[in-house]
């Protein structure tokens, strides 16, 4: 991280979400900006910004703000500058794996459900064109 600061206008604009939504993960203790301006203007690094990009993916997977809190402990224990031990380590290595798991199961999922809406636009698609029956 190269210790630059960014507002809060410019994470939004980095990170696609508003900054509505950004306050709220901040309220809810998924996200809390590094620092403040003498302003009182919220601060955040480029690690700020990895996090609300975790945070981003796994919402459309359908992950709970609670599932998000503990897979960013688990990753924030994981990079902490005290290495954790290695029985703790691997602990926090099978949590972020199950994750991972989750993740692959829950885009299946999607798939499946990208196709079948897909096999309907078609379905739709031939019938306006009068080619297809229902």
């Amino acid at each position: 991280m190269d210790g630059r600061h960014m507002q809060i206008g410019e994470v939004a604009a980095r990170t696609e979400l508003s900054l509505r939504t950004i306050r709220h993960y901040e309220e809810t203790g998924l996200v809390t900006p590094s620092a403040r301006s003498q302003g009182g203007f919220r601060l955040y690094t480029e690690t700020d910004v990895a996090r609300l990009m975790v945070i981003r993916r796994m919402k459309p997977l359908g992950f709970t703000l609670d599932q998000m809190r503990d897979l960013l402990d688990a990753i924030d224990r994981l990079d902490a500058a005290d290495p954790p031990r290695d029985d703790d380590r691997q602990v926090l290595l099978e949590r972020v794996r199950a994750y991972e798991q989750d993740a692959a199961r829950k885009i299946e999922e999607l798939r499946v459900q990208l196709s079948r809406a897909e096999d309907f636009a078609a379905t739709l698609g031939a019938r306006l064109t009068g080619s297809g029956r229902p």
